[in-house]
């Protein structure tokens, strides 16, 4: 196969400056691709009325074109917004003639993957899907009545594989995200690449920051932090602790409510959205860090955490014991479960200094697999049409 640079469009119902995991994925994977001399053009909705168009933007240091389509806000949500669903077609077919892409990568096939993969499987242009999406997640911000919501979830999922079969190769970021999706969808073949993560941006803090407990992510129900609150209210008393809880999202108010009615307000931060910066910052004064998700596809979150040098006390849930293993670099605990969450990040927190040292180690060592590098060169062969072996994340620490 020739090297040549490749022509590749990145079709996303998400994209920066919107904030979570599937959008920092797509920017990262649009810069590093830009970055190593394709030409990259992502198609995204509008950030609002009369903002739509194709301009040359910057993300993550590096200039590409982005076409932004007219959208509408999703009804009830604060930023989440969608490119008219009676354009799609249009749009994709007119941008696929102009454009002649090598290959089209849709990061969700609601609205933008769907018309895409269409219009580019007509056209012959090699397609590639990535999942991002738990349905059963979208229902606590639908309006569907919860004795329909099971019903709803699974013709949802009947409707992705109708869009996914589409494709050339389907992705999604690890091996229990993808069994998880072959189940679902009946797809076979689905490559576990992982979302990466640059690891030089992040760096452990040389000294140990006492008792600070740090989550990172959307500010949402499908993240569980109410379990996480009512855990750190059962502390023993002796312990001293603070909690930070960085990102927004639609339950600021009530965790904040939470916590003035467990007595520990004073000892709960709500940061709400911050920049890249903080964030960094808010995980090196960390000592822990915890994803209380019952839900999570990979958890960039936890991986950045882990790149900081944090033991991590997660849900055992879905991905998160790919990054995780019991008294290694942290603990697992039952889902939804605040006394078992509370009582691991008590372990984490009596550590002495030589037992935190190694789990810090360990997390250092276990999240090195998943170098952003590896991912692209992983999507180059995709689009490519060579052959892909699903790099390998697993690290075996010695005893």
């Amino acid at each position: 196969m020739t090297d040549r640079p490749l022509r590749i469009l990145i079709a996303t119902d998400t994209f920066a400056p919107d904030v979570n995991g599937a959008a920092k994925f797509t920017t990262r994977l649009a810069a590093r691709l830009t970055k190593r001399g394709h030409e990259v053009h992502v198609v995204a909705s509008s950030l609002g009325r009369g903002k739509h168009g194709t301009r040359v933007e910057e993300h993550e240091g590096q200039r590409f074109s982005v076409h932004r389509l007219r959208s509408m806000l999703y009804p009830g949500h604060e930023w989440l917004r969608f490119a008219h669903p009676w354009r799609m077609f249009a749009n994709a077919a007119s941008l696929l003639d102009a454009l002649r892409p090598d290959v089209v990568h849709f990061q969700s096939h609601i609205i933008l993957g769907r018309a895409f993969s269409s219009e580019a499987k007509k056209r012959g242009i090699r397609v590639v899907g990535t999942n991002h999406l738990m349905f059963e997640n979208l229902m606590d911000h639908s309006n569907i009545p919860a004795f329909l919501q099971h019903q709803t979830v699974d013709r949802l999922w009947q409707d992705a594989a109708t869009v996914l079969s589409r494709c050339d190769v389907v992705t999604t970021p690890t091996r229990r995200s993808a069994d998880y999706l072959e189940l679902k969808t009946g797809l076979r073949d689905v490559h576990a690449i992982s979302c990466g993560l640059p690891g030089d941006e992040y760096s452990p803090n040389p000294e140990r920051q006492r008792g600070r407990i740090v989550f990172v992510g959307r500010v949402t129900s499908e993240k569980r932090l109410e379990t996480l609150v009512h855990a750190v209210a059962q502390l023993p008393q002796d312990l001293p602790w603070h909690l930070d809880i960085v990102g927004g999202g639609d339950q600021i108010d009530e965790l904040g409510a939470q916590a003035r009615k467990l007595h520990v307000a004073d000892r709960v931060t709500l940061t709400g959205f911050v920049s890249d910066e903080e964030l960094r910052q808010r995980l090196r004064s960390a000592e822990v860090f915890a994803m209380p998700s019952t839900a999570e596809l990979q958890s960039i979150a936890t991986m950045e955490a882990m790149a900081t040098g944090l033991p991590v006390v997660a849900a055992d849930a879905m991905a998160l014991p790919h990054l995780v293993t019991d008294g290694v670099n942290g603990w697992l605990f039952r889902p939804d479960d605040a006394a078992d969450l509370a009582e691991k990040l008590e372990r984490i927190l009596r550590l002495s200094d030589e037992q935190y040292a190694l789990y810090q180690q360990h997390s250092l060592q276990m999240v090195a697999p998943h170098d952003i590098e590896a991912t692209i060169t992983a999507f180059e062969r995709i689009y490519r049409g060579e052959h892909v072996a699903d790099p390998d994340t697993r690290v075996e620490i010695a005893d």
